[in-house]
């Protein structure tokens, strides 16, 4: 008997079972995303391996109780830059937690019209929050020059 080789067919797949394919802006939010995950991630790693290898166990000297104590802040300026600092890194890292929420939305949003206004939302936040991040030291400086 001369039979045919058995050839499987694919099923037919119906065009509501298809995920919509991203545009470019969401795929290009979603390698944003990834990228700045394990650049965190790598940053976190470096971070915990050089504060594990700087910590010595050197015997500090004991300091004398009679002492007056030394200040930590000298002037103004240091408090503001401490400030300044702060408000930077605090904002940097919002603003990066939104830009995370709003691509992971956007990629997650399959068609879904609200989901995806909420993502646009998130990265809409993360945009004012770089934007103040990079105005922290001018706002920072116009509320000194109020107080001094």
């Amino acid at each position: 008997m001369n039979r045919k080789p058995h050839v499987r067919r694919r099923a037919a797949v119906k065009p509501t079972d298809r995920r919509p394919g991203l545009g470019f802006l969401p795929r290009l939010v979603c390698l944003a995303t990834r990228l700045l995950s394990a650049l965190t991630l790598v940053s976190a790693l470096a971070g915990s391996v050089v504060a594990a290898a700087s910590t010595v166990g050197y015997a500090a000297p004991t300091p004398d109780p009679n002492a007056p104590p030394t200040p930590t802040v000298t002037s103004l300026d240091q408090v503001v830059n401490n400030i300044r600092a702060w408000l930077f890194g605090i904002l940097l890292a919002v603003a990066t937690l939104f830009l995370t929420i709003g691509g992971l939305r956007l990629m997650w949003a399959n068609g879904d019209p609200g989901e995806a206004e909420k993502g646009k939302a998130a990265l809409k936040s993360a945009a004012i929050g770089y934007c103040l991040a990079l105005l922290a030291p001018l706002i920072v400086t116009i509320v000194g020059s109020w107080v001094a």
